[in-house]
């Protein structure tokens, strides 16, 4: 932890510092190929571990209901491959964890689906290797990652990089930038008539 970082005001301090600093550039970039991807109907694979983890099955809902709800009846296709414990722990049993993100996308990714990597390091092996199969395969590989990119930063065609060493603050940031890009996305798909309700889950909180 950041020795700096005496209270919860000092640590929003030096959050917002780092969000100050954060490249917006290039999560318009990735939106944008989020869109093309909804657009054209191309499956979207998102991973990562740990908190990353974590977030993967927050993106992924996000995409699959909170970009079209109230507005389209179409659908982002849309996956996390952290959530099939089962098959996580089947592979990482049998062929070690390195494994558990490439071998579920050889059961259904094509050339042109889009892979979303999330992880604070960037040096991820597993990640790594999904990133690796998909530049092999020609995927659209999209990053989100901490520090100075790590190993995954030249894997991927746009990386969202927080230049930051406090895993908490990179996922904080990587957790806003998902939700920026879940409220962008919703705008475009929406033309002008997005309500911020349908953000929150479709009812009143």
């Amino acid at each position: 932890m950041d020795r700096k970082i005496q209270d919860v005001a000092s640590y929003f301090a030096q959050l917002g510092s780092v969000l100050h600093a954060a490249d917006s550039a290039t999560l318009e970039l990735i939106t944008a190929s989020l869109y093309d991807a909804f657009h054209e109907e191309r499956n979207v694979f998102v991973f990562g571990n740990g908190g990353s983890a974590s977030l993967a099955s927050h993106f992924a809902c996000d995409l699959a209901k909170g970009i079209t709800y109230g507005v389209s009846d179409r659908r982002m296709r849309v996956m996390s491959l952290t959530d099939n414990v089962a098959l996580m722990s089947a592979w990482s049993n049998d062929d070690g964890y390195e494994c558990v993100f490439v071998e579920q996308l050889r059961n259904f990714c094509q050339p042109d689906d889009v892979l979303l990597a999330i992880s604070g390091s960037g040096n991820s092996p597993n990640v790594l290797r999904a990133l690796e199969f998909g530049r092999k395969l020609g995927t659209v590989n999209l990053g989100l990652t901490g520090f100075r990119g790590g190993k995954m930063l030249p894997l991927c065609d746009q990386c969202f990089v927080v230049e930051s060493s406090n895993m908490q603050m990179i996922e904080d940031i990587h957790t806003m930038g998902m939700h920026a890009m879940v409220t962008m996305l919703h705008k475009r798909i929406a033309g002008s008539r997005s309500p911020v309700i349908a953000l929150a889950g479709g009812r009143p909180r």
